[in-house]
């Protein structure tokens, strides 16, 4: 998950086209943990996202060369690219070993919750945005539906066999990169003010890579005769669909519309991502895993809609 906001032009009603190209983005979103599972079966969590960025930084450099960005860093800003850097390690590395650890649904769901995590610091922390009532029932809605990830989903899913088994301590984990996530897009916001999104981007990717490379050559351990075919795919799924076009498609949407307008469709981002691991991992769609993807789906929706007196 590298969202990343950028500044916006206009804002102009979202038409047919814009919503057709907005939920493409969501669904392929939406497949970043089948992806990671696919990758996952031969790379190591840590040596992927590794990978992963080398796709990601080249992408990046060709994006400013296009936009004619410059990427030359005074020290202030290097500081501020090195500390998103960390960041980017810690998120991507726990979502990758979540991911890993559980299987591709509840990743999907999971992750997505970083929506709710950013409310939470932009009210109490950052006071930028203030808790309405309407947000305060997408939480509650939300967090009913991770509570029944966590225990009847889990429960359900216990001595069943299956290819990719959910697991309590991997979607803790991914619940620590939601998190982490939310702390990353919201430092981001800050960072932004002093550089511009293409540098930015670019040199948390770079210094990013080496961060996940370093690790990856310490604490584990991976051969390129160990790679398949489908980790492959996986892997460049990552790099070039999701940090490629759908970095750029977003980009390119929110020339035309606002960041609020586009974020209304972020909560089909989960259900897309259910549905493509029951189709491609064979996930277990269970009736209480549905249900929790409609919670969870139905927060993300409240959160991001409409204005309501704040709490």
């Amino acid at each position: 998950m590298t969202r990343t906001p950028t500044p916006q032009i206009g804002a102009a009603p979202i038409g047919a086209n814009s919503a057709a190209l907005v939920l493409l983005t969501a669904a392929l979103w939406g497949g970043t943990p089948v992806a990671i599972r696919f990758a996952s079966d031969a790379i190591p969590p840590v040596t992927m996202a590794g990978l992963r960025f080398v796709i990601a930084t080249g992408f990046m450099l060709l994006w400013c060369r296009w936009e004619r960005t410059g990427l030359a860093l005074d020290r202030k800003q290097l500081i501020w690219a090195f500390g998103l850097a960390v960041i980017l390690f810690l998120q991507i590395s726990t979502f990758n070993i979540g991911v890993q650890l559980s299987n591709s649904s509840h990743g999907a769901m999971l992750i997505n919750t970083f929506v709710f995590w950013v409310v939470a610091f932009e009210h109490f922390v950052t006071r930028s945005d203030r808790l309405t009532v309407r947000k305060l029932t997408g939480l509650t809605v939300a967090g009913a539906g991770v509570g029944l990830i966590l225990t009847v989903d889990q429960a359900a899913a216990a001595g069943l066999e299956a290819v990719d088994a959910p697991s309590l301590a991997g979607d803790l984990v991914l619940i620590l990169s939601a998190v982490l996530l939310a702390i990353r897009i919201t430092y981001t916001k800050h960072a932004l003010r002093k550089m511009a999104t293409g540098k930015l981007i670019f040199w948390q990717d770079l210094l990013g890579v080496g961060l996940f490379l370093a690790y990856g050559m310490v604490g584990e351990s991976f051969r390129l005769d160990d790679l398949t075919s489908a980790a492959m795919w996986g892997l460049l799924y990552q790099g070039v669909v999701v940090a490629g076009f759908c970095f750029a498609m977003h980009a390119s949407l929110l020339r035309k519309h606002s960041a609020s307008q586009l974020a209304v469709f972020s909560f089909t981002t989960p259900l897309f991502g259910v549905m493509l691991a029951s189709l491609l991992r064979s996930d277990r769609l269970s009736a209480w895993l549905l249900v929790s993807a409609v919670c969870v789906a139905l927060g993300i929706y409240l959160v991001n809609t409409g204005k309501k007196k704040a709490v």
